[in-house]
């Protein structure tokens, strides 16, 4: 271990840790007066004061603690609290935390290096819901199922300890233990070990925004972490400008790909993280990040971040990122959703003007969004250019967790667009030079929703279920109140068993037939898109409107080819002028849609249909 390394984890031990002697308990408690660590399970409880280890620490070695050892922290001889740093809880976030021994797995694949960004597709899942098992033993289950489809990186919807049996992942409390509920430490790192031998890599989405609305106990002892000169949408903000909060998520970040070997991080909803300091939290986390893992590793760090900061995302003179390697692209996604359903309520108002035209941009730039102000946002200018980015600083889908979730009944664009539709946004965000990404089950075009669901109690409960139902009000096809008793009970099991999917539906002969079309595409991508993306030059792509309804995008590569991308997004039949009429061998066709008609170089493309192309300049 260099001293880089070792001079950040004794910075930044939270948690327990195994020692010689025994266990080392750690707290950082600046707003308690007295912290006892309790031990409990077999035998007689016993209670030990922690010394005072300076800065608002609290410590102590106990010898007869060992692996397995399940114990509290009591705050001022009254409250009993779980570790804020627990590994493992194993009776829920109410319960007592467990020492794990997070050195004592064997990896089977412990020469893995990861992939190069350039590779990725990934394929977002919910532990609980991706399969009827719900556990991370399920998940291992399908990885032979998803590295045959076409997919490289598995990313898994938040694990960190939430409250009851059910939850997304966003109500996490304690970031560093994963919810016992999928099973096991050992169950993830076998998932994980496993999906490396497979060739696929791993991301874990985390939380750094906001703690969960209940089992945070945080405001008790440790009242510093938060400052109520910020407001989000979950309270009163975290407190960036103390040393110590900002070392809480940095250690996590670390944790994660260190001891549990993740591929990349996707960290949730950046926007809502206020900083003022003179260096930008996510900067050093990354920059972290970046120091104390082995160089030789490919790890991956991305951003959900409404803000649309450009400035995360730059690249360095090599081409590497500075910070970041992409960022969800919303935007993207808006616009495809509109222009496949026609749905222009809410935050899809921004994208229901020239629609076209915002998604060229989205596809040549990145965002559709780069300062200019947004009528959803009642004229508040959003985002900074972003057309010098490389297109792999982008990732681009058409349904995630947040835009299935977040509607009212949870569905599908399986049943909100036509199949012509899909077919031909689904070509387009498949084969593009920026990073896919599918949502679990929309490979073969599932008719399973994806509803909200939590697993609250009492007033919190009601609180919840009354919320979700009046924030659907102003939206016409829930104005009758008895319209809105129809919007499932978060808190009630059957909503999440309702989004767990259904394998059996694959085998059916329609949704059979998406499941071969994802698999060609993906396969079409692999052989012939991503060797061009080293090829492709930052802030070169261009992209026109013809006849109204078609869309042209170019991306110029360095040896004098482009990558064309021909969308018909319209009823009528368009024919494409796709190269030199002396050169009838020069159209070099990647994809296009059935029933095009070729026609010497030039290809008749009927409504809603897609051409992948490349032709010289």
């Amino acid at each position: 271990m260099n001293n880089q390394i070792r001079s950040f984890l004794e910075r930044c031990s939270f948690g327990p840790s195994l020692e010689d002697a025994g266990v080392r308990f750690r707290l950082w408690a600046p707003g308690a007066k007295h912290v006892d660590v309790v031990l409990t399970g077999e035998g007689a409880e016993r209670s030990v004061a922690m010394a005072d280890a300076g800065n608002g620490w609290r410590e102590v070695l106990v010898p007869e603690a060992g692996v397995g050892s399940l114990y509290h922290f009591k705050i001022n001889g009254e409250t009993l609290v779980p570790d804020p740093g627990s590994r493992f809880q194993p009776e829920d976030g109410f319960g007592p935390s467990q020492v794990v021994d997070t050195a004592g797995f064997t990896w089977e694949n412990s020469d893995w290096k990861g992939r190069p960004w350039a590779e990725t597709v990934l394929y977002e899942l919910h532990v609980g819901t991706f399969t009827p098992e719900g556990t991370y033993d399920g998940v291992r289950a399908r990885l032979p199922y998803l590295k045959e489809l076409g997919v490289t990186a598995v990313e898994l919807m938040p694990l960190a300890d939430f409250p009851g049996r059910r939850n997304w992942g966003y109500d996490g409390v304690l970031p560093f233990a994963p919810d016992s509920v999928y099973g096991s430490p050992q169950d993830l790192r076998r998932l994980i070990d496993e999906a490396h031998g497979l060739g696929l890599m791993v991301f874990l989405d985390v939380v750094y925004n906001h703690f969960g609305p209940e089992g945070n106990y945080l405001h008790l002892y440790a009242p510093q972490f938060f400052t109520e000169a910020y407001q989000t949408p979950w309270g009163s903000a975290i407190d960036f400008s103390v040393r110590q909060v900002r070392d809480f998520f940095i250690a996590n970040a670390v944790f994660w790909l260190r001891e549990y070997r993740f591929d990349g991080l996707r960290l949730d909803a950046v926007h809502a993280i206020q900083d003022d300091g003179p260096v930008h939290i996510l900067e050093e986390l990354a920059q972290t990040v970046s120091k104390v893992l082995p160089q030789d590793r490919h790890v991956h760090l991305v951003l959900e971040n409404d803000a649309n900061q450009a400035r995360f995302l730059g690249r360095a003179g090599t081409g590497e990122p500075k910070y970041y390697v992409a960022q969800w692209n919303d935007d993207i996604h808006h616009v495809y959703h509109v222009l496949g359903t026609g749905e222009t309520q809410g935050y899809y108002a921004d994208y229901a003007d020239n629609a076209l035209d915002r998604l060229g941009r989205c596809l040549a730039e990145g965002f559709a969004y780069q300062g200019e102000p947004s009528p959803h946002r009642e004229g508040e200018a959003r985002g900074e250019p972003s057309a010098h980015l490389p297109p792999e600083a982008f990732v681009a889908f058409i349904q995630n967790h947040d835009q299935i979730g977040n509607r009212a009944l949870g569905e599908r664009l399986t049943l909100l667009a036509p199949v012509e539709k899909r077919t031909a946004l689904t070509a387009m965000y498949l084969l593009s030079p920026q990073i896919p990404m599918l949502y679990m089950g929309e490979e073969w075009a599932t008719e399973q929703p994806f509803p909200f669901f939590c697993d609250f109690q009492g007033d919190l409960a009601d609180a919840v279920r009354e919320g979700r139902r009046k924030e659907f009000a102003a939206f016409p096809e829930f104005a009758d109140p008895a319209m809105r008793k129809r919007i499932p009970d978060p808190n009630d099991p059957a909503t999440a068993r309702s989004a767990v999917l259904n394998w059996d539906e694959r085998y059916s002969v329609g949704h059979a037939q998406w499941l071969t079309f994802y698999r060609d595409l993906l396969a079409l991508r692999r052989e012939r898109i991503v060797p061009l993306l080293g090829l492709m030059q930052p802030g070169a792509a261009t992209w026109q409107i013809h006849e109204s309804s078609v869309l042209i995008v170019d991306w110029p590569l360095t040896d004098d080819r482009v990558l064309r991308m021909t969308g018909n997004l319209g009823p009528k039949s368009f024919l494409t002028n796709s190269g030199p009429k002396n050169a009838p061998d020069s159209l070099d066709i990647i994809y296009v849609s059935p029933y095009a008609q070729r026609k010497g170089n030039d290809v008749e493309l009927q409504g809603w249909g897609i051409m992948w192309t490349v032709v010289p300049k």
